[in-house]
């Protein structure tokens, strides 16, 4: 998802996927930084109002508690996990290389669904969108790595709300062999496969190279490859 408001179409999607409303689902928090009051953390009180009986988080900045097995023993029964809002280079620094992740990874093979908004949303992207600590608007930062969910993409968030729907081009001129994708607020990617449905309020942003239009292009003036993207 995007960040912004998420309507129930993707709370209730994110429940239908992990399979019941009394799955065991897992909510980090992590890339909100600072101190996190676990008790208020916004999605898994969304989720509880939705119906969802078992949400839990799951919380550390600290690799080593990240790679332990009392830390990580609730992952081995998870059905879903999400990962929250905030900046997803903090995702990486708590997470990249544990044993959190390397149980993350097994909830999806064993076919579980992983979901996030905002920088929860980038961290599943192989290259990392926006990874400088400095500030969010280096888009090329001095973390360039994501989890990979999805592979050789790259993955914006908040991007018409925020009129960030160029920003993209700063990662595929370097990175070309890259998908760009923007999603904007109130807005979710399912993805599957090679496949992805787009549900919620607004629109995906796609740079793959290509126009696409239901009018077609024989009659439009079409940019370069390297500076097009279609909705």
């Amino acid at each position: 998802a995007g960040g912004g408001r998420l309507g129930p179409e993707i709370t209730e999607k994110f429940l239908e996927l992990a399979g019941s409303k009394d799955a065991l689902i897992i909510v980090i928090p992590t890339a909100a930084g600072g101190e996190i009051d676990t008790d208020n953390v916004w999605f898994a009180k969304q989720l509880r109002e939705y119906g969802a009986t078992n949400v839990h988080i799951l919380h550390t900045y600290d690799k080593k508690e990240a790679d332990s097995d009392n830390f990580t023993e609730i992952l081995k029964k998870a059905d879903a996990v999400w990962f929250g809002g905030g900046r997803q280079w903090r995702l990486v620094d708590a997470y990249d290389g544990t044993q959190t992740e390397k149980l993350l990874w097994e909830i999806l093979n064993r076919g579980g669904v992983i979901g996030g908004s905002s920088a929860g949303a980038t961290i599943q992207g192989s290259y990392l969108a926006r990874g400088d600590t400095r500030n969010n608007q280096i888009m090329r930062g001095d973390h360039e790595e994501g989890f990979g969910y999805i592979k050789n993409i790259a993955i914006d968030q908040h991007v018409l709300a925020r009129n960030r729907q160029f920003d993209m081009f700063d990662i595929l001129k370097n990175r070309p062999e890259l998908l760009g994708i923007g999603i904007d607020e109130s807005t979710a990617l399912v993805v599957e496969g090679n496949e992805f449905v787009v549900i919620g309020e607004s629109n995906v942003l796609v740079y793959d190279g290509t126009f696409w239009s239901r009018e077609g292009s024989e009659l439009k003036t079409i940019p370069k490859k390297e500076s097009v993207f279609y909705f």
